[in-house]
């Protein structure tokens, strides 16, 4: 029989209650190690929602240094050419509230960041966001109201960063994905041509 957790006090139940470093770790002003997290760190995760509940996380990645911080409460994340869905920018028109989640590579913790996010279609710091010639799209500007380090153990009990666990060819290649999920009647043949060695030169474009 399924048992659904229905309030918060019988999920408390269930928990326990967070130790006191846990409770307190609560920042909203960045700290000089956090400014060396985010120089090195070279991918983050969003986290956006509609005002109608609807839920968007999108990857972003570059090299590291890729966010740039502005000053001790502020961030901006650069945009690059993707698929144009907008979801999750369309959820910051109309729902600022933002959750961010930068890893570092072999790193098992990761540093979290929850705001209120505006979008920005050019500034003079654009100029220090260009990635081989080209500037971003736009910047997601997050002003900070939590900041904190999240412990190892979704990382340690996934095993992500150990090479020896690896499974890249468990799936088909992303060309056969896209033919057998999304795009069934293009040609197998041009999406792998598409989705070939080529691809990486394109990513800026």
């Amino acid at each position: 029989m399924t048992r659904e957790i229905t309030t918060a006090e019988e999920l408390r139940e269930l928990l326990g209650t967070p130790t006191p470093r846990a409770r307190d770790k609560e920042r909203t002003v960045l700290h000089a190690r956090d400014r060396e997290w985010l120089a090195a760190s070279p991918f983050c995760l969003v986290a956006t929602a509609g005002v109608d509940g609807s839920c968007d996380v999108s990857p972003k990645g570059d090299p590291p240094g890729f966010t740039l911080v502005l000053d001790e409460t502020t961030i901006a994340i650069p945009e690059r050419p993707g698929n144009r869905r907008a979801d999750g920018y369309r959820n910051i028109l109309a729902n600022p509230h933002v959750g961010l989640i930068y890893l570092i590579p072999g790193r098992t913790d990761s540093l979290r960041i929850n705001g209120r996010a505006r979008l920005v279609r050019d500034a003079p710091y654009f100029a220090d966001m260009v990635v081989k010639g080209h500037r971003p799209i736009l910047a997601v500007e997050v002003e900070i109201e939590q900041i904190f380090y999240h412990c190892a153990k979704a990382f340690l009990r996934s095993q992500l960063w150990q090479p020896e666990t690896w499974q890249p060819d468990v799936l088909p290649s992303r060309a056969r994905l896209v033919k057998e999920v999304e795009a069934p009647t293009e040609n197998l043949a041009d999406l792998e041509r598409h989705y070939g060695p080529g691809y990486v030169t394109t990513i800026y474009t």
